[in-house]
């Protein structure tokens, strides 16, 4: 039995035996790959809308049911049990350091000399840039650290944080053969009785695994599958070993960082292996769709429960364009500026209102649908921000427009940025430094990513302790302003959030809030007119 496979006017044959192989004919040129954009199926020259075929709701459950079995042996987390087995694995370990040391090693010691010639400050920048090509060299554990460094402000100094910003996971592909095998062994099935047709290539690439576009056989639908990098679980757990080793090191040894750097770690860690279970990013997907896609120009993508596993996912094919491309965009008839306004709304409602947001908003992950909708994808990585951190959050925006750098400072306290034993009083005059020149303008002109920069300056300084889900939020909202600016210049996000909590403040009963929005329409016990 052979599955025929079309790519660009193209046909290739898959043999059911003993595998599959491609065969392409002679002269054939791969071109490009592509973001995750493709017109949708035709039939006689016409689009064909396909229904998504999701069945009655047992049978939904029952297939999710069967896709945690067959992801019952996912890894989790494990300081422990990566100890035990790489503790009797000298020479894998031995290897592993040896790289890592000299990759980082020289790049530890260009640092020395530029502290001792006093040219630590000038070459800054140009030492975060040889950073970031390390970590993209050393592989996909020291990409996602890098990735996550970008959100720490507590850790990194500015320079840094915007280098490591830029760390794309894209990483060579896997063989195709390797891939097509992990779908059929770890779906119990052979792939042509999945799909009529899959690409021969994959359309992307990343740290953890790569994705194929295919049409399934029962239904026609088109889908993405995403297929997880072989020994990757071997991988990042050497790596999170050896990290976490040096975090213990730190910890002890090295004054100058007063966060729990092995708490750091083993947080990131844990993110990263949850990122490893596909069913978990699907149940993750079908969260976030229920919590959010209530909003019609808002796009989350259906789950195949019955072709999904730990290692494979599959799910409905989104049509759209990258949320950085504004002349394909534009070419459409949509305007990026709406399309980020509304993911600003809709990140806002994530941070604040649910909860529950996703921890990873790069230009890849967000696209511009045909339709004009805002399409979320990859649901590996997500976070929470607690109930009690949330009024926080809006209390804290309101004593930076109040000029109050007393209660804004003990905001930390509520945020869990310092412990109740820490004096705060040194802190005041460094937001005021700060906050007074960035706040001589008003709300509609505020440049978020200058404050987020301004606070990170002011976090770096002073013995703070940044919780993880307040780092993605920055990360979350300085994302898309930069793709706002783009489009235009003069694009604010906090003018473009200012109208989600005046409503917040204006419809919540919540007491704390109550108390807020009197502070933020008062001031001296006059009205405050907010242009």
């Amino acid at each position: 039995m052979s599955l025929v496979v079309s790519a660009g006017g193209h046909s290739f044959c898959l043999q059911a035996a003993k595998g599959f192989s491609i065969s392409k004919s002679k002269g054939y040129k791969l071109g490009p790959r592509a973001a995750l954009v493709e017109a949708r199926p035709r039939v006689n020259g016409s689009p064909v809308a396909v229904q998504v075929l999701g069945g009655n709701r047992a049978e939904d459950l029952q297939a999710e049911a069967r896709a945690m079995t067959r992801a019952a042996n996912a890894s989790v987390y494990s300081p422990e049990l990566l100890a035990r087995k790489y503790g009797s694995r000298p020479v894998q370990v031995v290897n592993r350091t040896l790289e890592i040391l000299i990759a980082l090693g020289s790049f530890a010691l260009k640092l020395l000399l530029d502290e001792r010639n006093g040219t630590l400050d000038k070459n800054k920048r140009k030492r975060a840039a040889e950073l970031r090509n390390i970590f993209t060299r050393l592989g996909p554990t020291f990409v996602k650290l890098g990735q996550g460094l970008s959100t720490r402000p507590d850790l990194c100094p500015p320079e840094y944080l915007e280098e490591l910003a830029q760390l794309q996971d894209a990483l060579p592909t896997f063989p195709d053969a390797d891939a097509f095998s992990c779908i059929e062994t770890e779906l119990g099935i052979p792939l042509d009785s999945i799909f009529s047709s899959i690409s021969p290539s994959p359309i992307a690439a990343a740290s953890l695994g790569q994705v194929y576009k295919a049409q399934l056989k029962y239904s026609g639908q088109t889908v993405a599958v995403k297929v997880q990098r072989p020994g990757i679980e071997e991988s990042i757990g050497l790596d999170f070993y050896l990290i976490r080793g040096l975090g213990i090191f730190i910890n002890k040894y090295v004054d100058i960082i007063t966060s729990d750097v092995v708490a750091l770690i083993d947080e990131f860690a844990r993110r990263v292996y949850q990122e490893l279970n596909y069913v978990q990013e699907g149940q993750n997907a079908r969260k976030f769709k229920m919590l959010y896609a209530d909003k019609e120009d808002i796009l989350v993508p259906d789950i195949f429960w019955k072709y999904t596993s730990g290692k494979v996912l599959t799910m409905e094919w989104v049509d759209g364009v990258k949320l950085n491309e504004q002349a394909a965009i534009e070419k459409q008839g949509l305007k990026v500026l709406d399309l980020v306004t509304t993911g600003i709304q809709c990140s806002l409602r994530q941070l604040l209102e649910y909860g529950y947001f996703h921890a990873d908003p790069h230009p890849g992950n967000l696209l511009a649908t045909p339709e004009g909708k805002l399409a979320f994808l990859d649901f590996g990585m997500m976070s929470e921000t607690p109930e009690e951190a949330r009024f926080a959050i809006i209390g804290h925006v309101v004593h930076m427009v109040n000029r109050d750098y007393e209660a804004m400072a003990r905001d930390y306290y509520a945020l869990d940025f310092l412990s109740p034993d820490v004096d705060v009083s040194p802190i005041v005059p460094a937001l005021r430094d700060f906050f007074d020149d960035a706040l001589n303008y008003t709300v509609s002109e505020l440049n978020f990513k200058t404050l987020v920069d301004g606070l990170g300056a002011v976090l770096y300084q002073y013995p703070f302790n940044v919780p993880a889900y307040y780092a993605l939020i920055l990360r979350s909202l300085t994302v898309l302003e930069g793709l706002a600016l783009y489009a235009d210049p003069n694009f604010k996000v906090l003018a473009a959030s200012y109208p989600y909590f005046a409503k917040r403040l204006l419809t919540d009963p919540n007491p704390y809030l109550r108390d807020a929005l009197i502070e933020l329409l008062f001031k001296d016990g006059r009205f405050r007119h907010v242009e």
